[in-house]
């Protein structure tokens, strides 16, 4: 079980023992042990080896802060790295929750939980950790006012103190300079906390010890310059190439950064020399007064291994760690790159003492040490002390690992698995596990033990003893073993419901990736190489081959028995009038075994259903069940509830997971109720419409037209360029689908020739991509940034009230503009030409009108309608409003009217 312990000295004391432990400074060890990550690593075998063994003796820390996933300079967290061998962390105030998806239609919390994958896949290439706070990213902020008034600042500012005492930062870097030139005012915001949590890091009266953690007093403030290098006081060649890992650290970044891809922020991988920069603002170390005179981030802060003697007067302590530094220095005097064995001897070695050295000092720390680094502070010396020592026993195990040319494998026959559930102790809800040793070297090892690590609780597992086994070299050795499960895996931070626009749940200073560990099914190998025991972790994944992208590796997850999932969260429904609605309920066992399972549907007042129950018998060679319900009535206006419950063994299961998959990312899966809201809106259709939709990115108006009873045809490449499009009333093209579909502007002539022809085309709005040749009809001008009105509820002015837009077949009220979530429009037209025609005027606190959130131009016989309204945000909520704009907005003569194309 991973334990995490109060104190330095509890910490080295269990560690010393052989406890399973999560090293709180350690980028690469989870529990105690060496984690070998899933996912693209730029390096491995020789060059992952030879890199550290680099490293070993480089304790140096530095913390990164911006707000977002993307607002990272990967270029300058690789040059450190993987260049410097600097311990180095991005801490991400968001998930980036609030932005759009260019790969997909997940938003809001789902996009947060993609981004936060992203950025996990990015740290993974470029060497970094990631840390986060608790804000929700509520969208566009103008200034940090405004964002303030979301995320209350004591809470804020102290997610980045707590964060900043875990990781004990020498340096501290934002990326941002906290002024309103940085735009977005969460950009501003993680600027102006990124120094005020390094002047308060060390304050306990503020951010008391109990609730924030021990104190830490950074030494040196920088701010990014990569904007403005004339104002930089230190550069850096970031297009510097590695011969060991064959490539420049920017095209190292340049692959973390382009892990972005549900922002489409890939980018080209470009050799040569790049120049990066930055601008010291503070510094409490002896470093040159003139700032401009600096050759490094740790001018005046000594992070060389030989300090750590002055953190303890202990000689056996010393003695340790002077053979540490002997033995490194003789490992990498040994390292050959086809011959990694004879480093093996002295890794051991200098891990032995390391451990040592950290066993005699940590128990000792009662008493604090006046640290030299911190200019006579006590505290920082103690922390400092066991912080290298950590940090340099997880990159001896690693390197260990490595030289040994171990390999650890953990598969399973099924991607899931049902959590137990404390009060069945009979049930048959374990899955076999089969741990693999591969000894690829050329020395013996010695496989002492091998487990699955319990999920969701302190109860430890009784598993079979096994003698310790030599594995001898090119031999293999597997055992099996159950992993068992108190908790499902998923998104941790999503456990308890949001509060406005933060989440309760806190990471306690944890770097995500350990965090996440703890939902995470991880088996356990303690092997001994050269008689030094390693534990090597590793995920327990379902493995296949797939026929097209070859060997694939799912990680395992634990789920509940039974889940029941009912789709969208939010479902228009047409009020006042007659409605048949299919509702489908699916049913998912993940039990080894068959159960009975008892559906049940619940539905609003006015729908009844063809029958209420189903009664379903699944077994594992058929664990799903997709159940559909005729309901039938006639409902109100308003929110109304809907829901589904699968009753099995005396339990109701009251949710539903659904799985967040990419091929760049970690599969997540993601629960929600097994109910829905039902939007009744009181809506004219138009007569005889049929849309032909081109999806969008982040697009959910199909769904939405579909459940207003609209027939909707979904358009490719080859129906665009070569069927009869006249059999449309309109065709919408959804949100940013020029920039998404690359094909889209080859084929744009064909749409306009459609809209001359007495068609309607709807157009959602674009980024900077609207603006080239040939994609609208008439031009338009777009600012850098864009215009946007960020307040959900800012006022609209009608500008003509009688227009068949805003009155057929709907008359647009007030009352339809209250409720949108978020925002009302982005990316608005600056300036439009004079054949388009503005209906809506808008604008934030204190803000300039902007005319052209709505424009409509007419095009030969047709017309052409261009919405800049955040429809993809209003529709997948159910918004009243939304609903009866978008059947305006498509409302297109009937096609029987259209010549054919």
């Amino acid at each position: 079980m991973k334990r995490w312990f109060p104190s330095a000295a509890a910490y080295a004391a269990a560690l010393v023992a052989g406890a399973s432990v999560v090293a709180p400074l350690a980028s690469a060890s989870l529990g105690g042990g060496t984690l070998l990550a899933q996912g693209p690593t730029p390096d491995r075998g020789a060059a992952a080896l030879g890199s550290t063994i680099a490293s070993l003796g480089v304790t140096g820390r530095v913390l990164t802060i911006a707000a977002h996933p993307d607002d990272e300079d990967t270029q300058f967290i690789t040059w450190l790295t993987r260049g410097q061998h600097v311990e180095t962390a991005y801490l991400s105030l968001t998930r980036g929750d609030g932005g759009q998806n260019l790969i997909g239609n997940e938003l809001g919390e789902a996009l947060g939980v993609i981004r936060t994958q992203e950025l996990l896949a990015a740290r993974r290439i470029d060497g970094g950790r990631q840390y986060f706070t608790r804000m929700y990213d509520f969208g566009f902020s103008k200034n940090a006012e405004e964002t303030f008034t979301h995320w209350p600042k004591n809470i804020v500012l102290g997610d980045v103190v707590r964060v900043m005492r875990a990781f004990r930062p020498h340096v501290v870097v934002a990326f941002f300079s906290g002024t309103p030139r940085d735009g977005h005012g969460h950009h501003q915001v993680s600027g102006i906390v990124a120094r005020e949590a390094y002047d308060a890091a060390a304050d306990t009266v503020a951010f008391p010890a109990d609730v924030y953690g021990a104190p830490w007093t950074p030494q040196k403030f920088y701010r990014s310059a990569r904007q403005d290098t004339s104002k930089a006081t230190l550069r850096m060649n970031v297009g510097e190439y590695n011969p060991l890992l064959g490539r420049s650290y920017f095209e190292i970044a340049a692959d973390s950064r382009s892990q972005h891809k549900s922002q489409g922020f890939g980018v080209l991988q470009r050799k040569g020399t790049i120049i990066d920069a930055v601008t010291r603002e503070h510094s409490r170390a002896a470093a040159p007064a003139d700032a401009s005179t600096e050759r490094s981030l740790f001018d005046g802060v000594d992070t060389t291994w030989a300090r750590l003697k002055g953190h303890t007067s202990n000689a056996r302590a010393r003695l340790a760690l002077d053979t540490v530094a002997l033995a490194v220095s003789d490992a990498k005097q040994r390292y050959r790159a086809d011959q990694p064995t004879p480093t093996i001897e002295p890794l051991a070695r200098a891990l032995r003492s390391a451990r040592l050295a950290l066993g005699i000092v940590a128990p000792s720390m009662d008493a604090p040490i006046v640290s030299v680094a911190s200019g006579g502070r006590t505290g920082d010396g103690d922390a400092e002390l066991v912080d290298g020592l950590t940090l340099t026993i997880s990159r001896l195990e690693r390197a260990l690992v490595l030289a040994a040319g171990v390999a650890v494998e953990a598969t399973a026959a099924k991607p899931v698995f049902p959590v137990r559930e404390f009060q069945k102790r009979n049930v048959n809800d374990s899955l076999v596990v089969d741990i693999t040793l591969f000894n690829r070297g050329r020395s013996d090892v010695t496989l002492q033990h091998a487990r699955i690590d319990p999920i969701g609780s302190s109860r430890r597992i009784i598993e079979a003893t096994m003698p310790e086994e030599r594995i001898l070299p090119d031999s293999a050795r597997t055992v099996s073993r159950y992993a068992i499960a108190y908790k499902p895996t998923t998104s941790w931070w999503r456990g308890d419901t949001r509060v406005g626009d933060w989440f309760p749940s806190d990471m306690n200073g944890m770097d995500e990736a350990t965090r996440q560990a703890e939902t995470a099914v991880n088996a356990r190998a303690r092997i001994a190489i050269a008689g030094v025991p390693v534990d090597v972790v590793v995920p327990v994944v379902n493995r296949f081959a797939d026929p097209v992208k070859g060997d694939q590796q799912v990680p395992v997850a634990a789920v509940p028995g039974i889940t029941i999932a009912v789709g969208r969260a939010v479902e228009y429904i047409r009020a006042g009038v007659p409605v048949q609605r299919l509702f489908q309920a699916r049913v998912l066992s993940a039990y080894p075994h068959p159960v009975d399972v008892q559906v049940k549907i619940q539905l609003p007042n006015g729908l009844k259903a063809d029958s209420m129950q189903r009664d379903r018998t699944l077994t594992p060679e058929a664990p799903m069940v997709a159940l559909s319900f005729v309901a039938t009535g006639n409902v109100p206006e308003g929110r109304l509830q809907m829901g589904a419950i699968a009753n099995h063994q005396r339990v109701s299961a009251l949710t539903g997971y659904y799985t967040i998959e990419y091929d760049h990312i970690t599969p997540q899966r993601e629960y929600t109720p097994s109910g829905k809201w039902l939007a009744g809106v009181s809506v004219k259709l138009p007569p005889r419409a049929r849309v032909g939709y081109v999806p969008g990115v982040g697009d959910n108006g199909i769904e939405a037209l579909e459940q207003l009873d609209i027939p909707v045809e979904v358009l490719d490449r080859g129906q665009i360029a070569g069927s009869d499009l006249s059999r449309f009333s309109s065709i919408v093209v959804g949100p940013r689908a020029y920039e998404a579909s690359k094909w889209l502007p080859e084929v744009n002539g064909r749409l306009l020739d459609y809209a001359r022809r007495g068609g309607t085309l709807v157009v959602q709005y674009g980024q900077y991509e609207m603006l080239q040749p040939g994609i609208m009809p008439y031009p338009l001008t777009l600012k850098r940034p864009a215009e946007r009105v960020t307040s959900e509820s800012a006022p609209i002015t009608v500008l003509q009230p009688t227009a068949p837009l805003l009155t057929t077949p709907n008359r647009i009220t007030p009352a339809d503009w209250q409720n949108w979530i978020q925002e009302r429009a982005i990316y608005m037209p600056s300036t439009a030409a004079p054949q388009y025609r503005s209906f809506l005027q808008m604008n934030d606190p204190d803000e300039a009108a902007n005319r052209n959130a709505l424009l409509q131009a007419d095009v030969g016989k047709g017309k052409y309608v261009y919405v800049t309204l955040a429809l993809f945000r209003q529709l997948p909520n159910g918004v009243p409003g939304a609903a009866r704009l978008l059947m305006n907005i498509i409302a297109g003569d009937p096609p029987a009217t259209k010549p054919k194309m």
